[in-house]
């Protein structure tokens, strides 16, 4: 079992994009364009990486309008937006490990933002590498159960049958792990099936968690997450702070 989305942690997240949903919106409409871009083509089904963050944009409730604007905005002769995936690596208050990955058009911008959140909260921004292996890339689908309707067992059968590795029952959340290769088809089947998520992306999963005591490493770390997560360029943070 994977141990990775603790509840509490989901419903932070449900309620953050709740409130910044045009953040969030904005952001996601940043990785479509790459998406399309890169991948040359506007059809998810001829685009794998398309299909992944449009996976994560329907998980927050992204509407279709939006997504397809953006899609065709990209694929315009005139599109100019052009963005460069770059990830940074460090350590927060504590020693938490923190991955920061960022859609940029101007790197002598973010690397400055990025470096300065980390200095200010007690941390230091390190080397490429220097947290990362301490960390698996997997697809995370998770699906709200507060209400108790679904059958975890069947949820579990649905989601072995569909390629997914691992499956997990956290309280009201069912969380479904599977290989990034594996992503795509383990979503689309799921959906055919009639199951909405909570989220559902690729994400950095930590091997460890460390626990923090101190209440200034405490307020450090989570003025750490909350700054790099308002960086414009700032698609995502992972780190390994278990904050239950």
């Amino acid at each position: 079992m994977s141990g990775h989305s603790k509840w509490h942690n989901i419903q932070k997240t449900k309620g953050a994009a709740d409130a910044k949903r045009s953040a969030a919106f904005t952001k996601i409409a940043k990785e479509i364009i790459v998406a399309v871009k890169e991948g040359g083509s506007g059809d998810p089904n001829n685009n794998s990486r398309l299909a992944t963050v449009i996976a994560k944009a329907k998980a927050v409730n992204m509407p279709n309008d939006n997504i397809k604007r953006t899609i065709d905005k990209a694929l315009g002769a005139g599109s100019t937006e052009n963005y460069e995936a770059v990830t940074y690596e460090g350590y927060g208050p504590g020693g938490v490990a923190v991955i920061v990955e960022a859609l940029t058009d101007n790197r002598q911008r973010t690397a400055p933002e990025v470096r300065h959140a980390f200095d200010k909260c007690n941390g230091n921004m390190g080397a490429q590498g220097c947290v990362s292996w301490s960390f698996d890339k997997k697809g995370v689908i998770v699906i709200d159960n507060e209400d108790g309707e679904l059958d975890e067992d069947t949820v579990m059968m649905d989601a072995l049958e569909s390629g997914a590795a691992d499956f997990e029952a956290d309280g009201p959340a069912l969380e479904i792990t599977c290989d990034p290769d594996a992503f795509n088809n383990v979503v689309k089947v799921l959906e055919e099936k009639g199951y909405s998520f909570i989220s559902a992306q690729v994400e950095m999963v930590p091997q460890n968690y460390i626990t923090l005591s101190g209440e200034g490493d405490l307020k450090n770390m989570q003025k750490l997450v909350d700054m790099l997560e308002d960086n414009d360029d700032v698609q995502n943070v992972w780190h390994n702070w278990d904050n239950e």
